[in-house]
Formats: structure tokens, sequence, C-alpha cells
């Protein structure tokens, strides 16, 4: 397994449209898996796109672990966590018209967090690197993590998804945004 290295926003790569996965079981998507997996662990990322390791395929991992729920507003609490999850080829529906405005970050905009309104109650579906389907219902932060990281399959970075450029802050300033009382993240 290797750390890749990860494009950052201006990268080519992160404005393409990934290609699907025609064999999910080959020993070249299993390696980039397990390389993805390293990395997005040591970069400590919620989530990490193939994209995102200047691979154009539309792989994606991701997990919502319990601790970084207490970092977050009532309103973007989840239900459940997710489990660390391999999808390829994903597709999402949504299944509500609720939205939630949350703040995110992400690996290829390093020092930044962005406002950023998102479906709150989504499906997704798709296959791991075994080939076995995978289907879940997903809320909240779980939701929100799936859906930024199938956004950049579609070449589509967070900053494209806001509403307002002025909640485009650096990390720093966070805890000029947050009620008072609440945790940092």
């Amino acid at each position: 397994m290797a750390i890749l290295k990860i494009a950052r926003m201006g990268h080519p790569v992160l404005a393409e449209v990934a290609k699907p996965v025609g064999d999910p079981t080959t020993p070249e998507i299993r390696r980039l898996v397990a390389d993805m997996l390293e990395t997005m662990i040591d970069a400590n990322g919620a989530g990490l796109a193939a994209p995102q390791v200047h691979v154009p395929l539309r792989v994606v991992v991701f997990q919502a672990p319990a601790d970084r729920n207490d970092a977050l507003s009532e309103e973007e609490r989840f239900e459940a966590t997710a489990p660390l999850t391999v999808l390829i080829n994903p597709e999402i529906e949504i299944l509500g018209p609720e939205r939630e405005a949350g703040w995110e970050g992400c690996l290829s905009v390093p020092g930044l967090r962005g406002l950023v309104e998102r479906s709150s109650h989504i499906r997704y579906r798709g296959v791991d690197h075994e080939g076995h389907p995978i289907e879940r219902i997903a809320k909240g932060f779980h939701a929100r993590v799936v859906q930024h990281e199938c956004d950049h399959l579609d070449g589509v970075l967070y900053p494209q998804r806001m509403g307002d450029l002025k909640k485009l802050i650096y990390e720093t300033e966070v805890r000029h945004w947050l009620p008072r009382g609440e945790p940092e993240e």
C-alpha cells in the first residue's frame, strides 16, 4: 500500500467526469482502493474520491465515524455512523425535498471550509471492490459525505455548490461562525 498524492483545486483531473469501472475486482482496482484508504486515513479525511488521487475512475471511499458527531450542529447530526465504505460506480437517489446547510472541508481544498446546502436524505447504490452490491439510506453527515465524494466523480468541488461565497472561509476562522458554546471540529 502507498500514500498517494492528493490533487488540489485547480488541477484538471478534478474537473473531469470520471469513467465507470468495468470490473471492480481487478488487482489494479483492489490496489487503488487499498492506497485510497491508506491515504484518506493518513490525511484524517472523512472521504476520498479516485480523481483526488489523479485517477479518473468512479471510485470513492468514506466513513462517518461516531466521534465526528460531537462536533456537528444539531441539524447535521446523523442517525448512525457510516462504516468504512468502498463504493464503485455509485448512484445517488434523493429521498425528499429537505436540504441542510453544513460546513464542509476537502482534502483537495486544504485550509478552507465552506457552508454548503445539500439534500438531507438520500439512498445510494454501487458495488464494493469485491463486486458485492451496496445499497444504503443515509441522512445528515453520512448523506453529506456521500454527496461530497460523488460530486468529485462529476468534476464538482464543494465551492461550486455554495450559494454564498462569503461563507468560504479559512479553517482558522471557523470559531467566528460557530454559535457560542458549540465546539470546533
